[in-house]
């Protein structure tokens, strides 16, 4: 979130130098400085033994599938979000999430989080937001996921984290076949 107004008062702020910081949004009549806020949001690879949870969402990538995700709500921890975000649009339920790192998606306000978890249980039941969800061999994910490059990123830890030796899964990724 990118302050123009004062959320106390509700004049506009303007900008003062804050040191190490630089310029930010400042408020000269409650003398209080305003940082730009991202949007904190989770990524989350559900995997069961050589499968990998993808769906279609067109709104999203309209030629890419990608992996389950969703914004962390106001008073929700991102482990929260990671279990609740897969059972809304999935139907299952997870466990053992592992956090990989995070990301950025350029142009946003977007701070991604990235995990994986282990399936539990349950059928998938995909929710109204998502076309398509199903497992597909983690082998193919990456070439299912050309557009989708923070996804692509965390297949790609999943994988290291799996300890995945094989070639197949990195067939459509020129990066890693320098």
């Amino acid at each position: 979130m990118k302050y123009k107004f004062c959320p106390l008062c509700g004049r506009e702020l303007v900008m003062r130098n804050s040191w190490d910081e630089g310029e930010v949004p400042y408020c000269p009549v409650d003398d209080k400085m305003y940082f730009d806020l991202p949007k904190p949001c989770v990524v989350v690879a559900v995997v069961r033994d050589s499968q990998i949870l993808l769906m279609k969402q067109s709104y999203i990538f309209k030629d890419s599938k990608v992996l389950v995700s969703g914004y962390v709500t106001t008073g929700e921890d991102v482990e929260s979000t990671v279990i609740r975000e897969v059972k809304e649009e999935t139907g299952i339920t997870v466990d053992n999430l592992k956090y990989l790192g995070s990301d950025v998606v350029l142009g946003t306000e977007l701070l991604m989080l990235t995990f994986m978890a282990d399936y539990v249980e349950g059928e998938i039941t995909k929710s109204d937001e998502v076309e398509w969800v199903d497992w597909s061999n983690i082998e193919d994910a990456l070439c299912q996921m050309q557009e989708d490059h923070v996804g692509k990123k965390v297949v790609k830890k999943v994988l290291k984290e799996i300890n995945y030796t094989g070639k197949k899964a990195y067939m459509c990724d020129i990066d890693d076949l320098k």
